[in-house]
C-alpha cells in the first residue's frame, strides 16, 4: 500500500519532501530566496560552517527558524569521534535557534577527499553512539542496501543513500542499488548527492523515495531561486507519479483509440 501521508521523521511530520542545503550560495540573499521558493521545511546546516568565513555572517541570524526545521550535519568530519562531537554541538545550536526538542542530525563521515565517499563502519559506529544519546539520526551513505537495513535495524530514523558523488550533478548513478534500498526500507528513504536537475529529482521520487536534499543543483544555477522552485516542482511531479503508478512497459506499440466504431 502506497503511503499518501507526509513525510514522518523522528515523529515529525513534513508535507514538502525537498530538503535544501545552505552552503555555496553566492549571497545571503540568494540563499534566502531560494530557501523560500523551494517551499522546504527542513534546512540542513554545517555545524562547522554555521558562520560564514567571507562576511562573517550567522546563518542562525539569517534564516526565519520559526518557518525550517534545523538539519544540523557534520560535513567536515572524518570519523566516528568528530562526528560526535560535532553533532551535540549541532543540537546546542538547534536549540539557539528556538528549536528547544530538535535531536535531529544529519551524520556524515567523510575522510575521503578527492571523491568525498563516506565511511560505513565510522558512520554506523557514530549512528549507534548518537542513537544512545538520544539523537534523530539521518546518515549519509553509499547505495549500499546492507548498510542501509544494518542502519535501520539500529535506530536510524532514516537513510540517506547518494545518487552519485556530492556536487556531481552526474544524476542518479546507482539506480539498482537505490531501488533495492527503497523496497526494503521501512524507515524514509532521501536521496541525498548528485541531483543536478528537476527531472533527475523527479524520477527519484518516481523510484519510490521518499524525499530528496539537494544543495549544489540549486546554489551553484546562474538563477539559485528559479532552480529552487523548479526543482520542487520536480519533487511533487515525481511524488505524485510514483503514487498514480505507471503504465506497464510494452514491447509493441498498444493502440490509444477503440479499433472498433463507436456509433453515435
Amino acid at each position: 500500500m502506497k503511503n499518501y501521508s507526509s513525510l514522518q521523521i523522528g515523529g515529525k511530520h513534513f508535507s514538502n519532501r525537498l530538503m535544501v542545503g545552505t552552503g555555496k550560495y553566492r549571497s545571503t540573499e540568494e540563499m534566502v530566496k531560494s530557501l523560500s521558493n523551494s517551499e522546504s521545511e527542513i534546512i540542513t546546516v554545517a555545524v562547522r560552517r554555521i558562520t560564514n568565513n567571507q562576511t562573517g555572517e550567522n546563518l542562525l541570524e539569517k534564516i526565519d527558524w520559526k518557518k525550517f526545521w534545523m538539519l544540523p550535519n557534520t560535513a567536515g568530519c572524518s570519523n566516528s569521534d568528530e562526528a560526535i562531537r560535532i553533532a551535540t554541538l549541532g543540537r546546542e545550536l538547534a536549540k539557539l535557534s528556538g528549536q528547544e526538542e530538535n535531536n535531529f542530525v544529519k551524520l556524515e563521515v567523510i575522510p575521503d577527499k578527492k571523491y568525498l565517499l563516506p565511511d560505513p563502519i565510522e558512520t554506523l559506529k557514530a549512528a549507534e553512539i548518537l542513537i544512545k544519546k538520544g539523537f534523530i539520526v539521518l546518515p549519509y551513505i553509499n547505495a549500499d542496501p546492507i548498510l542501509a537495513k544494518k542502519l535501520e535495524d539500529i535506530g536510524c530514523a532514516t537513510v540517506m543513500p547518494l545518487g552519485s558523488p556530492i556536487g556531481s550533478g552526474q544524476g542518479l548513478l546507482n539506480l539498482s542499488n537505490i531501488s533495492i534500498i527503497i523496497e526494503n526500507a521501512k524507515v524514509p528513504v532521501i536521496i541525498d548527492a548528485g541531483i543536478g536537475v528537476p527531472s533527475e529529482a523527479s524520477q527519484a521520487m518516481e523510484l519510490g523515495a521518499d524525499g530528496v536534499l539537494i544543495n549544489s543543483a540549486i546554489a551553484l544555477a546562474e538563477n539559485p531561486p528559479l532552480m529552487a522552485k523548479a526543482i520542487n516542482y520536480g519533487v511533487k511531479a515525481g511524488r505524485n507519479a510514483f503514487l498514480a503508478g505507471r503504465i506497464e512497459k510494452q514491447s509493441l506499440a498498444v493502440a490509444s483509440s477503440p479499433e472498433k466504431n463507436i456509433s453515435i
